[in-house]
């Protein structure tokens, strides 16, 4: 077993693989956090509790957490819990969608729409059962040795077998909406899936990185980088898949989060810090990010310690 870095990030300015898969015993915390691809957390021993959009959900060998590009999530161990974490590319998953349903999204471009429609949960948690797991497990544990910090690129179409073989189990327990009917005959362009991010979405995200507690709305922030609130809106989703509003206020509770258990500091005091001027506000914006309350948060968060 690895222990886990906490960055692990997939961005324009970080060439990571597609595929990022490690095992760690966690016996502290983890604080809010959100990746820019799809996260996938398997339980394999212990007992934990995940903080989401689907509220505070106690989890144990046997369930995994789903959660989509940009989605904070945290963990709390009851004693010790062994997690096997994957990160998996947005574009790579989109690839994936794609060839499975190709007679019925017809480019790239719709089959980004058409996952949106099917996979309408940002966060679920599904249970596959302590049977499926152990079938997993030597799979998971030969993943992790063959992604891990240095590896060679040989095993690749290893690393593809092994990774679907273990979606071919935790897919049909994913819960779906139904799927169009049709293509959108109207689509027609392919999705380039080497195309270089818009700047203007760059420096965006690079503004409300650096000063997230500003006063930051989106016409303040299309004028900063020359572009009207529409297009902005747009390239910014292109890019993260999020807005750029929601993109802010999940580095907002993040670092409330911290201000919270670490720095001591009241509910109304972290959320003028963090740029929230309205208590209730804060609160509301937490809630639904991460399924409870401040307040709730702390005491677990403290507890814990």
């Amino acid at each position: 077993m690895t222990a886990m870095s906490e960055r692990t990030v997939m961005s324009e300015g970080d060439p990571a693989p597609p595929i990022l898969i490690r095992t760690e015993v966690r016996r502290d915390s983890l604080a809010p956090t959100a990746h820019d691809c799809v996260t996938v957390i398997l339980v394999r021993t212990g007992i934990a509790e995940l903080l989401s959009e689907f509220g505070q959900r106690t989890v144990s060998p046997g369930d995994i957490a789903l959660l989509g590009g940009n989605t904070l999530y945290g963990v709390e161990p009851v004693g010790e819990a062994t997690l096997t974490i994957l990160h998996l590319d947005t574009d790579y998953i989109i690839d994936q969608i794609y060839w499975q349903n190709v007679a019925a999204v017809g480019d790239r471009e719709f089959a980004q729409r058409y996952a949106e429609t099917v996979y309408t949960d940002p966060a679920q948690i599904i249970r596959i059962g302590l049977p499926r797991l152990d079938r997993l497990a030597p799979w998971l544990d030969e993943l992790t040795t063959l992604t891990a910090p240095g590896a060679t690129t040989e095993r690749f179409y290893r690393v593809q077998a092994l990774l679907f073989a273990v979606l071919d189990v935790i897919i049909p327990f994913v819960k779906t909406s139904p799927a169009p009917a049709v293509r959108d005959s109207g689509s027609t362009s392919v999705r380039d899936r080497f195309r270089a991010l818009r700047a203007e979405a760059v420096a965006a995200r690079g503004l409300l990185d650096e000063h997230p507690e500003g006063a930051w709305t989106l016409a303040r922030l299309a004028q900063h980088v020359h572009l009207s609130e529409k297009q902005l809106a747009r390239v910014f989703i292109d890019a993260y898949g999020t807005t750029p509003l929601a993109y802010l206020t999940m580095l907002r509770v993040r670092r409330m989060a911290d201000l919270l258990t670490h720095d001591g500091c009241g509910i109304a005091e972290a959320g003028r810090l963090v740029g929230w001027t309205s208590r209730s506000h804060a609160t509301e914006a937490f809630r639904r990010a991460l399924g409870v309350t401040p307040q709730q948060y702390r005491e677990r968060t403290i507890a814990t310690v």
